[in-house]
């Protein structure tokens, strides 16, 4: 993100026998899923939970919040093609927002071309999928609104005013929108629907920008780029509990992850050219790992094993093995680029990246990591959206599923 091309402006007894523990397992399991999609206020629920079945009971989490599939992944959901009924029949697209071009542009992943350009407004900096992924919103952050897309037909409607949306994330309970507002340096929590403002809260970091959840969804932890903090949010009081500097001078924070376990959070840090790596419950001081020059997006693999981390600075692609916690190869694009935000294909053969300063997009063979393809668009092309994608809803960003 950094630079966003703004113009530079820019988570006792007898023992019951096999059978009868099986049952009341899955008893269990059910009344959590129901309470779990029970509480999205109005927003729809998937009709069931895609992916397997809970392995066991877990702790309760954010109430109203759907409860893990598995507790030991929370990407459990995010396995290949698993689509949720309601998005399983949108076609498979590539939304590319152009920053400097105030345009989406939208690609067809078969054949690696720009099939339609859709003028938004000014300076759209990403493609959000809404918590029930009905909706996809821009996020026009100096235009001071949000345009809606509808996935099923690719139709922009009329944009909703909303001051300062940078990035956009939704609580895991479907409860709330929360609107990054960098430059006006708070954190605006909103309705998902009509996005009017149930609550602001000022930070007083600067450049709030990305964002992940806990397992259990009660905090999430925050990346303010230009002071080089982090913050740690409450969810359900909506405030901030926690603030630290990064230990690196001149800091400059980006994309927010959490490892499949639950256990650990990556930042990527564009100066410090690495991923901080440190324990969310207890926000103590993180250590850095290096990964490349101006590291900047994180994606998780649809078999959970493997997380990409875009090198932005040096035309690159680190790849960290979650279980040994150590960088397993690097990819470099063909000719060089500059890889910065994106995702990965509903059945996790490609990764998709824009070319910040290129302006062009990338596809990579996450097998081989071979450039299949660079794709020519606008200006300034940042947070592109792959959609549809696996999972039972949206944290946001540019497609968090759960």
């Amino acid at each position: 993100m950094a630079d966003r091309n703004r113009t530079h402006s820019r988570p006792t007894g007898s023992r019951p026998d096999r059978s009868t523990r099986r049952a009341a397992l899955l008893v269990v399991a059910c009344a959590l899923v129901a309470a779990g999609c029970a509480g999205g206020g109005e927003q729809s629920a998937p009709t069931r939970p895609v992916g397997p079945s809970p392995h066991k009971a877990v702790a309760q989490g954010l109430p109203g919040m759907p409860p893990p599939l598995d507790e030991h992944d929370l990407y459990a959901a995010d396995r290949p093609d698993r689509l949720a009924p309601q998005v399983k029949h949108y076609p498979s697209r590539v939304y590319v927002p152009n920053t400097g071009s105030d345009t989406v542009s939208v690609i067809d992943p078969k054949t690696y071309k720009v099939i339609e350009t859709i003028p938004v407004g000014v300076q759209p900096q990403h493609v959000v999928p809404s918590w029930d992924m009905k909706t996809l919103w821009v996020n026009n952050n100096r235009g001071h609104d949000l345009t809606p897309i509808d996935p099923a037909t690719g139709k922009a409607g009329k944009p909703v005013k909303v001051h300062d949306p940078y990035n956009l994330y939704f609580t895991p309970d479907g409860k709330y929108a929360v609107v990054m507002a960098s430059m006006d340096k708070q954190l605006v929590f909103r309705d998902p629907h009509t996005m009017e403002v149930r609550k602001t809260v000022p930070v007083s970091c600067a450049g709030v920008n990305h964002a992940d959840f806990s397992p259990d969804g009660k905090y999430f932890i925050v990346s303010c780029e230009f002071s080089g903090e982090l913050l740690k949010v409450d969810t359900a009081k909506m405030a901030v509990i926690g603030q630290q500097k990064l230990p690196f001078e001149g800091a400059m924070p980006q994309d927010v992850k959490i490892s499949p376990d639950g256990k650990t959070w990556y930042v990527a840090d564009m100066m410090a050219d690495g991923v901080w790596i440190l324990n969310g419950d207890t926000f103590g001081r993180p250590k850095l790992l290096p990964t490349g020059k101006g590291t900047h997006g994180l994606y998780v693999s649809r078999d959970s094993r493997t997380m990409y981390i875009s090198n932005r600075g040096e035309g690159s692609i680190s790849l960290l093995n979650f279980k040994t916690g150590e960088l397993a190869d690097k990819w470099h694009i063909r000719g060089g680029g500059s890889p910065d935000m994106g995702g990965v294909s509903s059945d996790g053969n490609v990764l998709w990246l824009s070319g910040r300063y290129n302006s062009e997009v990338y596809a990579l063979d996450t097998h081989t990591g071979k450039t299949l393809a660079k794709i020519p668009v606008g200006l300034g092309p940042h947070g592109l959206a792959v959609y549809p994608q696996p999972g039972r809803y949206s944290l946001g960003h540019t497609g968090i599923f759960r």
